[in-house]
């Protein structure tokens, strides 16, 4: 099938939800991916209270460990808000849920996703967002300007990808993968962002400062052009204190918050 055709994809069998019942499967998984089902479901919850989803259109993953290289991905039926520990559909590389499940995953989200876990074994966290200040800055020419300090953090860690149609050739996993190379952010080109972690709460930690990196950039110029130039030098050393600080923030100090706050929010994502 050709890039159009694929879009559509199992489309002919979806059906609409009239209610979300979903069995809890803890208990049911290992406790390593119970686990890693609970991270993945705060960050959707997160995701949307910050208001960066999309409606049902961004996604993201993380890898199960095992050498089958399975990973779990949002159902493509289900709004952010609703997302749980036990409604994350279980995938293989070709992107055929491996049990049973009501829900269909998106083609797209397979696309990118899989991508970044085949070549990445450092990657196992994918989150990838379409906000309006993710998608500005990755259509500005110069892309993310060292503006802010947040930005000056996360920009020696970028990427970019020129935007090729919505992401449902597999031709194209080569060509993300190669332009990612080792870094672990990227602005896909007029699409949006993307970031990469050893775990979520890496990967969520890095999306974090692209997004308010990228608003602020958005801020900053349309409040006039006399913008002020960090002293030369300054970015490259923001980038060093970033690649070590982002890491150690994550594992020990924001995203053990963010959890906290996402139990806060609502406890149902760990069910």
């Amino acid at each position: 099938m050709n890039r159009v055709d694929n879009i559509m994809g199992d489309m002919g069998k979806v059906r609409a939800l009239s209610e979300v019942e979903i069995p809890s499967l803890e208990g049911e998984v290992s406790e390593e991916e119970w686990k890693l089902r609970v991270d993945l479901a705060a960050a959707y919850r997160l995701v949307a209270h910050y208001g960066w989803d999309d409606l049902i259109f961004t996604h993201m993953s993380v890898r199960v460990p095992g050498p089958e290289h399975h990973f779990l991905l949002n159902p493509y039926n289900l709004m952010f808000e609703e997302v749980t520990a036990s409604s994350l559909v279980k995938v293989d590389l070709q992107g055929n849920p491996v049990e049973p499940s009501p829900f269909i995953t998106n083609p797209a989200g397979f696309t990118i996703h899989s991508a970044v876990h085949m070549a990445r074994e450092d990657a196992h966290a994918v989150i990838h967002l379409h906000t309006p200040h993710g998608q500005a800055v990755a259509a500005h020419e110069e892309g993310l300007l060292p503006l802010t300090q947040t930005a000056m953090l996360i920009r020696g860690d970028l990427a970019f990808h020129d935007y090729e149609g919505v992401a449902t050739d597999h031709e194209e996993r080569e060509r993300i993968v190669a332009d990612l190379g080792t870094r672990n952010a990227m602005l896909l080109r007029n699409h949006g962002t993307l970031a990469v972690g050893e775990s979520v709460g890496e990967a969520f930690i890095r999306i974090y400062f692209l997004e308010r990196a990228c608003e602020a950039q958005i801020y900053a110029l349309s409040a006039g052009d006399k913008v002020n130039n960090p002293p030369q030098g300054t970015p490259e050393i923001a980038a060093q204190q970033g690649a070590q600080g982002l890491k150690l923030a994550a594992q020990f100090l924001a995203w053990p918050a963010l959890l906290r706050k996402a139990y806060r929010l609502d406890p149902a994502f760990a069910s």
